[in-house]
């Protein structure tokens, strides 16, 4: 295992909720639900069900019965990651629990493995752009089965901030005729995690962004650009098959 792939996973289980899909609930006490990613959507099957998310810690739900002995209903909630936890509900007087954490998946998911790399160190050099008082640079690149992580940071040095306007992932033809449009495509990203918005004077950024497994073909090229809002820091990171080749193969979760 690279000693620079840290994965911290915290796991204080009042109730290990795995394949656990039935919810009780009263209208005396708060239950709280714990994901294990921010909370993305909450979806209730009727107004029986007081959900309220915290603004501050948002992986964190709090659920509460609107009246008693209500009609058995369903709670869905979509995480950030993508995942999925559906939930009946009823009515109980006195839960057996009023705190539940919620497993991650059992597969490890996308999103925990670009976390997981946002904080590591510098794997390759070489893969940047340079923008007045600014640069921008590929400071690792790993894979899990189909799935490729880049990870970017972007530094700037000078006084003013810098505000992305938008980051892409092209393929592009390599050269054209006089009468040939350029044919590119667009590889978009399946994750994104880190400060993709903007650069405050004298900091960076590191960004992890997840995209399917790819190679570059013969005849084309791949960049990768960055756009500053109405400014001229613009850069365009060239990427090879020979970086790409070198990819960082992960560790599973245990």
């Amino acid at each position: 295992m690279k000693k620079n792939f840290i994965l911290v996973l915290f796991l204080s289980l009042t109730v290990f909720v795995k394949g656990q899909t039935t919810l009780c609930i009263s209208t005396d006490k708060t239950t709280s639900l714990i994901f294990p990613f921010a909370i993305k959507h909450v979806d209730r099957g009727s107004q029986s069900i007081l959900a309220q998310q915290i603004k501050d810690v948002p992986t964190i739900l709090l659920v509460k019965a609107a009246a008693n002995n209500f009609t058995e209903t369903n709670l869905s909630v979509v995480t950030d990651d993508g995942s999925l936890y559906s939930f009946v509900v009823c009515y109980d007087l006195k839960p057996a629990s009023w705190v539940h954490y919620l497993p991650v998946n059992s597969k490890a998911t996308t999103a925990m493995y670009a976390n997981a790399i946002l904080d590591n160190q510098r794997t390759i050099k070489g893969i940047k752009d340079k923008k007045w008082q600014s640069v921008a640079a590929i400071t690792g690149i790993y894979i899990k089965e189909d799935v490729l992580f880049y990870q970017l940071t972007v530094e700037n040095y000078s006084a003013v901030d810098y505000t992305i306007d938008f980051i892409r992932f092209l393929i592009r033809d390599k050269k054209k005729g006089k009468r040939t449009a350029v044919q590119e495509i667009e590889l978009k990203p399946q994750y994104t995690v880190g400060n993709t918005t903007n650069l405050k004077a004298n900091s960076k950024s590191v960004m992890v962004f997840a995209l399917e497994k790819h190679t570059i073909p013969d005849v084309k090229k791949m960049l990768l650009q960055i756009s500053e809002k109405n400014g001229g820091r613009h850069f365009n990171i060239k990427l090879k098959n020979k970086n790409i080749l070198k990819a960082i193969t992960l560790p599973d979760f245990k």
